[in-house]
């Protein structure tokens, strides 16, 4: 089984890699065996050849350096995400997949388009948030963090409902894009790491069967003491 850990060096803010690191160890503890493939901007790659493909978080910056990049593959990406094979975008990653993200002097950069949505920056104050978000897919809700300086208008094919902390833009109520087995979400801390339960819904569809997941035993423990303490603070703020 082959991962592909795409733009590692420079969308690899708040511990991302880990994503890729615990997911090769479920696999792998499943019987399978994986590589890793970690690639730059410029690197020779055939989409095709991978079973997953994970994209972190990285700086504007960076973000732009990487877009003009990616939007070469958009033809091969475009279809193994119509495949149903599995994909992982997050941080300010996921956002290029809209149809502009116009930054904080006003320019306006061209995305892949594969979602209606579009993205504005603003550089006075980033927004931080603990979050609590709930899915269909999951039995139990996904915790993390967010950090962002950006707001999506637009966005239809939404991944979560959010109980505790920021939404795509004021309001809304959802976060993140959802396409087939195409997970995008400003999650980041790493999020397979602080919910285990949806490591192994991604391993799964990897598999085709039910992961081994009896490992697991401090990452459950964190996850639970995690969502407690986030669901205290969501009851206070409704008081």
């Amino acid at each position: 089984m082959r991962l592909l850990h795409w733009y590692h060096d420079i969308m690899n803010l708040y511990g991302d890699y880990a994503n890729v690191s615990a997911l090769k160890r479920m696999l792998e503890k499943s019987g399978e065996s994986v590589t890793v493939d970690r690639l730059s901007p410029g690197d020779s790659v055939r989409v095709e050849d991978y079973d997953f493909i994970f994209i972190g978080s990285g700086t504007e910056r960076n973000q732009r350096v990487v877009l003009e990049d990616f939007k070469k593959h958009a033809e091969a990406f475009t279809k193994f995400v119509e495949s149903g094979k599995p994909v992982l975008m997050t941080g300010n990653s996921f956002e290029m997949l809209g149809k502009t993200i116009t930054d904080a002097q006003g320019n306006s950069f061209d995305g892949l388009g594969m979602f209606g949505f579009t993205v504005t920056e603003q550089n006075k104050t980033r927004q931080t948030s603990d979050v609590i978000y709930e899915c269909d897919f999951l039995t139990r809700p996904l915790v993390g963090f967010v950090n962002k300086c950006s707001s999506l208008g637009g966005v239809t094919d939404n991944l979560f409902r959010v109980r505790l902390g920021l939404s795509d833009c004021d309001g809304s109520g959802s976060e993140g894009v959802r396409k087939n087995n195409l997970f995008g979400t400003h999650l980041t801390g790493p999020v397979l790491i602080k919910n285990p339960h949806f490591l192994a819904y991604i391993a799964e569809k990897l598999l085709g069967r039910a992961p081994a997941t009896d490992y697991l035993t401090y990452e459950n423990a964190g996850y639970e003491v995690t969502l407690s303490e986030l669901e205290k603070r969501a009851a206070e703020e409704k008081q």
